[in-house]
């Protein structure tokens, strides 16, 4: 049981552990950044003030730069984990199983007496090393970091920043799963992830504050938001449920689609 969830977990271990580095050395560099950034004296209200309305509303929101809350979540999870790991994710997960089909490999699975929505499903789920190693691990890096430059942060709000991106993650995980059971090439599954979860990002950003604004409801983006966790402590579970029920819808039209697929 979970044959295929074990052997491409320990394929994923590394690219995983080299992607937490990163994402570690990151976070403790904008960490330590701040003091510098709180003790320039520039004005950084007035500066965000003259930026577009979109910009404002995609990468700031009601942040402060001059908080370290605010700081902390607009130069590393509104942009690094909102975006960035969002696109990351979306992109592995487009190589689940278009790449196996490109490569001859999934023919070979196949005729294996194991079904195609369990392959689908067990591939699925080892897309959980990466996005619970970044966010076991990173939390934790933040925290020191924070405690060594002499600032702090409400803990559980810095924790729950990266339990509700569990959610986020999965849906945008989810997307890539879609493109790669609908599409035989990896490359193509690959790229349309990553630009799906960015144009759904823009798509939340630039109807915010319009006539059109209900229609963010349609972008995973509109049900987690880093700045108003980290500096309003406001957690929206409902989003996150949200967020859960379309990853599995994704998961089941997904299935859908492959058992139906010629391969």
């Amino acid at each position: 049981m979970f044959e295929v969830t074990r052997y491409e977990a320990r394929r994923r271990v590394r690219g995983s552990l080299v992607l937490t580095a990163l994402l570690a050395v990151f976070a403790l560099f904008v960490v330590y950044l701040y003091p510098s950034i709180a003790a320039s004296g520039v004005d950084f209200e007035t500066y965000i003030e003259s930026l577009p309305p979109a910009f404002q509303e995609g990468f700031v929101g009601d942040a402060s730069l001059t908080t370290v809350e605010g700081f902390l979540s607009t130069e590393m999870y509104q942009f690094l984990w909102l975006i960035l790991l969002g696109l990351y994710i979306a992109y592995s997960a487009g190589s689940t199983v278009a790449s196996d089909v490109e490569s001859g490999r999934m023919d070979m699975l196949l005729a294996t007496p194991v079904s195609r929505s369990r392959v689908l499903v067990e591939k699925y789920l080892a897309l959980l090393v990466p996005i619970l190693l970044v966010n076991l691990v990173t939390p934790f890096v933040v925290y020191g970091g924070l405690l060594a430059i002499g600032e702090r942060v409400d803990t559980i709000s810095l924790f729950a920043v990266h339990l509700l991106s569990i959610p986020y993650l999965l849906a945008c995980a989810g997307v890539g799963l879609l493109l790669s059971v609908l599409v035989n090439r990896a490359g193509v599954a690959q790229r349309g992830g990553m630009g799906i979860v960015f144009a759904l990002f823009l798509f939340d950003t630039l109807t915010a504050n319009t006539e059109f604004d209900w229609l963010a409801v349609l972008s995973p983006t509109h049900y987690y938001s880093p700045i108003d966790i980290l500096n309003d402590g406001t957690y929206d579970l409902g989003g996150a449920l949200v967020l859960l029920a379309a990853a599995v819808v994704l998961v089941v039209v997904s299935i859908v689609v492959f058992e139906r697929r010629d391969l």
